[in-house]
């Protein structure tokens, strides 16, 4: 990647990163998976009458195991007035622990999967554990990453008939997802995804992906060099980070390619990563070659070379 390409890149993510008044999305009809049944579910298909409570979460978030008992209190307490639905961001995921998380708990509310990231971005997701809470008309009025009193008293609110107004939340309109999509619509770029906390935040949920998060960038150096002519970039998620926890993430492995925050997961979204580390190839916005096996840097760049 060029330095200009580079520098308009963090410009746009520097520009956008200013938070856009709520609006009633298009979010009610994104597509979700009923993970108990494996087929589509829509927001839109819940009981209009009722107020909103989504929670987006994971497995291996360590805040969201910690807050599941307060999460299935609150659907009992509160269950028959709100609709409750659990959705899980599916990443790095795997059926069995979700199942696992199920009968845990107890959780009794459905329990859904966002599959390809499309209700993460509608609804602004930062990191999880994230709550939001909709009125009747589909505006946001409440968005915590807490499990505490506060969110409590505007359950209740809600489930009082109270009409709260909107508030502002993060979400960006499809102007600004254009604009942040601009420079990868021209052109061929290698684009290494990966999280700043991939290597030890899922340590003691998840020791082998933790592990392989290391090894993985520990190697990009050599790979890098191996291509030293490619347009190269690397991005990170959004989720629990900002320019410091990047800069000492690029420290740490020496890394000698630019990378950038995924603000609002935007990249993340587009090129449908919902696995990490993995290296695209984008050719003209389009992704033409996955790469999540990174143990033979001749099969890499054999699998890059012959790529259409």
């Amino acid at each position: 990647m060029t330095a200009t390409l580079a520098r308009l890149c963090l410009a746009l993510c520097l520009t956008l990163s200013l938070p856009a008044w709520s609006q009633v999305p298009d979010y009610q009809h994104i597509e979700l998976t009923d993970f108990a049944t494996g087929t589509p579910a829509r927001l839109a298909e819940l009981d209009s009458d009722k107020p909103l409570y989504i929670k987006l979460w994971a497995t291996w978030c360590q805040p969201c195991m910690q807050q599941m008992p307060h999460f299935e209190e609150l659907q009992k307490r509160f269950g028959e007035q709100i609709n409750f639905v659990a959705v899980n961001i599916n990443i790095n995921e795997r059926p069995g622990r979700i199942k696992s998380v199920i009968s845990k708990f107890g959780l009794t509310m459905p329990v859904w999967l966002d599959k390809k990231g499309h209700l993460a971005l509608a609804l602004g997701l930062e990191g999880t554990p994230y709550s939001v809470l909709l009125n009747t008309r589909g505006e946001t009025v409440y968005t915590t990453h807490e499990s505490d009193a506060a969110l409590d008293d505007v359950l209740a609110q809600l489930a009082d008939g109270q009409p709260l107004p909107a508030v502002a939340t993060g979400v960006i309109d499809a102007g600004q997802k254009a604009r942040l999509l601009t420079p990868w619509q021209q052109g061929e770029h290698l684009v290494f995804f990966s999280a700043t906390w991939c290597d030890w935040y899922l340590e003691a949920s998840r020791p082998n992906m933790a592990q392989r998060c290391k090894v993985v960038q520990q190697g990009l150096s050599e790979l890098v060099q191996q291509l030293p002519d490619a347009s190269w970039q690397g991005v990170v998620s959004h989720l629990w980070t900002d320019d410091k926890t990047m800069n000492d993430f690029v420290a740490q492995y020496q890394m000698t390619i630019p990378f950038l925050i995924d603000h609002h997961g935007v990249l993340f979204h587009e090129f449908g990563v919902r696995e990490l580390p993995v290296l695209l190839k984008i050719r003209d916005g389009n992704v033409v070659a996955t790469v999540d096996d990174f143990s033979s840097i001749a099969a890499i760049r054999e699998q890059l070379a012959t790529s259409r």
